[in-house]
């Protein structure tokens, strides 16, 4: 409707951004493996298991170790192979799926793992295959980390602008991302916990019109 397209337009004039421009190099390297160390990076890679439940709806329990999730929500479980999705398990009532009828909902569990587990680990990604990084200078003279993937996950393309405190944690980031029609959308990145395996991960992210719960994080 037209007040509909009205008040988008007021939104994307007034807070979209356009994506920055950054320095690549090794200077952007050093920054990124600051942030690694304050989140515990060496942890995380040791780390076999990670449990959480996405805004207490999709629920998983991630064995990083052998690439496999369980991912469920309503009354689906999808024993998720993340490397072969075709050889998933599915039940819906504690009754196996067969046939055809598993393709979307294996699609589904890829699709919500792919979103929900880089709300929680995406800091330990930044130096995936297909990631550049570059150093954005902020008005007030700080440095923040501009991330860039080229390919993997559901959205190839997307970009991340990490804000960091002085110890490297990140604070908040800025996405553009294609699933969001507005540039420079910020969510915060807090409330973190030190998990059994000493890899920190967050419990909350807060947007400007909704709060993003991670529910109880474990990782051992």
């Amino acid at each position: 409707t037209l007040p509909s397209l009205l008040f988008f337009g007021f939104v994307y004039f007034k807070y979209n951004e356009e994506l920055p421009k950054g320095t690549s190099g090794p200077e952007a390297d050093v920054l990124a493996q600051k942030m690694l160390r304050a989140v515990h990076h060496e942890a995380y890679q040791n780390t076999d298991y990670l449990e959480w439940t996405f805004k207490g709806i999709h629920h998983y329990k991630w064995n990083k170790a052998k690439q496999h999730v369980d991912v469920s929500w309503e009354n689906i479980v999808v024993m998720l192979n993340i490397q072969e999705p075709e050889k998933s398990i599915v039940k819906r009532n504690d009754i196996e799926v067969v046939g055809d009828a598993t393709t979307p909902l294996i699609e589904k569990a890829v699709g919500y793992f792919n979103n929900d587990s880089f709300w929680l680990v995406a800091p330990h990604k930044v130096f995936d295959d297909g990631v550049t990084r570059s150093i954005v200078t902020q008005e007030d003279g700080s440095e923040a980390l501009l991330v860039t993937y080229s390919k993997g996950g559901n959205t190839p393309g997307d970009s991340y602008l990490w804000i960091l405190d002085e110890t490297g944690l990140p604070v908040k980031y800025k996405m553009w991302v294609s699933i969001i029609p507005i540039g420079g959308v910020e969510a915060t990145w807090e409330d973190w916990k030190t998990t059994e395996s000493g890899v920190l991960l967050p419990a909350k992210h807060q947007l400007r019109i909704m709060e993003l719960d991670m529910g109880n994080v474990k990782a051992w």
